[in-house]
């Protein structure tokens, strides 16, 4: 029997196959002394064995009576010696080596007719499955297979949760806070002495599923990762399920992780209902918590400045830290990256970056690794253009310096100095950029991106004002909540939309509408990057509003020296040209938009023209731009240009 058994099941763990071996044995016996008339044997001797077999484990965790676990184990052993096949085919005078009820009732000790009862510990939990038979004690019994696995010690999942559970075994990066917090939710749950469904909260997503590994190996086991998206919706095969995974929180062991979206699916909602395992877990879950368990909410944050500075030095170690320093500070404020995307990001520079080109790789990955995913809500700008592009006076290229000023040293300012601790509203940086187009709005946020290092995302107000009561607003938490990580620049087209000067409230939508800027100033102010809002009409927008910005900047229409600069600088350097005056192109009464329009304009009419920009070509490009703007054709002469 134990050469049979040992050629069958080569992997069997060596620590629990004396043990199962000496049971199998005993079934044997008690088997062949019914078929003989004998008085069967006694029950062997129990032995202390460490650490405790599977059999044992599995009749103590599942509650088997001594007959369902004999029962189980003749399931078992028709599969693994056969030898013990052909016995069994012998007492049934039949040639399916499968034992039936009828005869684990007759040969086996113990015996009592509920342990195939369908809320018995052999049915409910998936151990055997009947097969067809006209009565119950003729149903021939099979060992569901990933039983029969764990009870010889090989690694195995059930069919029906491929896809569905997955066990994550994996390490938890976290900081020493999301730490800590696992090691409080160990503790609150020992405490309870009742079911506990935990909802992880907060937008740490990679320290959300983290907390949870972590937890689940305080508490003696691994994470049982369950894909939503795999679950049926609710019914009886979602039951099935439910009682699987709780047979593998058992048998493991293992914690139930389901990880939710902001707003629970029915699948996802029929399982919580239906797991019985004494502790759940719900990543990113807003929807209620299961009825009568004890229910624990936490959110899990993305490291703040402090605690990312300490994981970077982590990640790259004490040389590559300090040659990073400067670069890792600047990251650290404008960039929220989880313990998970740091170590990654640093794995990554190791392997593609030299020394020389580490801190811009740096920059790189890290604005790569928090991209917002915006579509639909916003159009990201990819930024090219420098300061020696915006032709301003002055004092307006000195505020817009000071608003990439504000956004540089905010985390410093604030979080640092302690200026947050004074109260959280204004925290944010906002500004209002105002004049007619083309004359730099959307140059200067691009220019104030770039010199940051973060993307900049264009929204249009216009577009996400929705005519539905109650869409605007959750079209703008998407937005800030996807861009919230990156820090990145947001820039609003058309605040008219929402910031237009408001007559009395007279009806729902009026007051809704309110309500929606309301929330978008309050997201502004919080935002921990920059919002910037642009209107063609300074006058148009309510003062109210105006008064809650931190920065207003109105963009001039350029005067006659500031289009000479432009002209000058519009056409790139290595562009032929011909008999250009930029002193009378000047003249023209355009914006510095229009003005690079009619430059490109021109540049292709020349490049079919004989491959020279000359005066002809800027004449005839500036007449299209006059007539797309509705404007009479300039006056050639008085402009010089004749």
């Amino acid at each position: 029997m134990t050469a049979a058994l040992a050629d069958r099941a080569p992997s069997l763990a060596e620590r629990d196959q004396p043990a199962l071996v000496a049971e199998l044995e005993h079934l044997r016996a008690l088997l062949e002394a019914f078929r003989d008339g004998a008085e069967p044997p006694s029950a062997p001797a129990a032995r202390r064995s460490e650490p405790e077999p599977a059999h044992d484990r599995l009749s103590r965790l599942l509650g088997l009576s001594s007959f369902e676990r004999r029962v189980l184990l003749l399931a078992a052993a028709v599969e693994l010696d056969a030898e013990m096949a052909l016995l069994v085919a012998e007492l049934k005078r039949h040639a399916d080596p499968r034992p039936t009820f009828g005869l684990a009732l007759a040969a086996l000790p113990g015996a009592h007719w509920d342990a195939l009862a369908p809320e018995s510990p052999l049915r409910r939990w998936r151990l055997v499955e009947p097969g067809a038979a006209p009565t119950l004690p003729a149903r021939p019994l099979r060992i569901d297979e990933r039983v029969l696995h764990y009870l010889t010690g090989l690694p195995a999942s059930h069919e029906r949760l491929e896809g569905v559970l997955h066990v994550d075994e994996r390490p938890a990066l976290l900081t020493p806070e999301q730490e800590r917090l696992g090691d409080e939710l160990a503790r609150t749950i020992a405490a309870a002495g009742a079911d506990v469904a935990i909802a992880l909260e907060g937008d740490d997503v990679d320290g959300r599923l983290g907390v949870a590994r972590a937890l689940a190996r305080s508490l003696g086991g691994s994470a049982l990762h369950v894909r939503t998206a795999a679950l049926p919706t609710p019914g009886p095969d979602l039951a099935g399920i439910a009682r699987l995974i709780d047979r593998e929180a058992l048998l493991l062991p293992g914690l139930p992780v389901i990880e939710a979206g902001e707003d629970i699916d029915a699948g996802s909602a029929g399982l919580l209902d239906e797991l019985e395992a004494p502790v759940i877990v719900v990543v990113g879950a807003g929807a209620a918590l299961p009825r009568g368990r004890v229910p624990l909410r936490r959110a899990v944050e993305l490291p703040n400045p402090a605690e990312a500075r300490a994981l970077w030095a982590a990640a790259l170690g004490k040389p590559g830290a300090r040659a990073l320093a400067d670069p890792v500070d600047e990251i650290s404020r404008h960039f929220r990256l989880s313990a998970t995307a740091v170590d990654a990001v640093a794995r990554e520079l190791a392997a593609t970056a030299s020394e020389q080109e580490a801190a811009d790789v740096l920059r790189r990955l890290c604005r790569a690794r928090t991209r917002a995913p915006l579509e639909g809500l916003a159009q990201r700008i990819e930024p090219f253009a420098g300061w020696e592009d915006l032709v301003l006076p002055a004092g307006h290229l000195e505020l817009l310096h000071e608003i990439a000023h504000h956004v540089r040293y905010r985390t410093l300012v604030y979080d640092d100095w302690g200026f947050a601790d004074q109260g959280t509203r204004g925290l944010g940086v906002t500004a209002l950029f105002a004049g007619e187009s083309g004359t730099g709005k959307t140059l200067a946020a691009e220019i104030i991106a770039g010199e940051l290092g973060l993307d900049l995302y264009r929204i249009d107000l216009a577009a996400t004002v929705s005519k539905y009561i109650g869409e605007t607003e959750k079209n703008l938490r998407r937005l800030f909540d996807a861009a919230e990580a990156s820090g990145a620049v947001l820039l609003f087209d058309e605040a008219d939309a929402l910031f237009g000067k408001r007559g009395e409230v007279k009806d729902a939508h009026d007051r809704y509408a309110n309500l929606e800027v309301a929330y978008l100033l309050q997201r502004m102010e919080s935002y921990r990057g920059l919002a910037l809002l642009t209107t063609n009409m300074r006058s148009n927008v309510d003062r109210a509003f105006v008064r809650r910005l931190r920065f207003v900047v109105q963009f001039p229409f350029p005067d006659v020296a500031e289009r000479r600069t432009i002209w000058g600088r519009v056409f790139p350097d290595g562009i032929p040209r011909r008999d250009l005056n930029f002193d009378a192109l000047a003249q023209l009464v355009v914006s510095g938009g229009s003005i690079r329009s009619i430059a490109l304009s021109a540049a292709f009419a020349a490049a079919g023209d004989g491959g020279v920009v000359a005066p002809e070509h800027v004449r005839r490009a500036a007449r299209l731009e006059f007539a797309k703007a509705e404007r009479p054709p300039p006056d050639w002469k008085a402009a010089g240009l004749a």
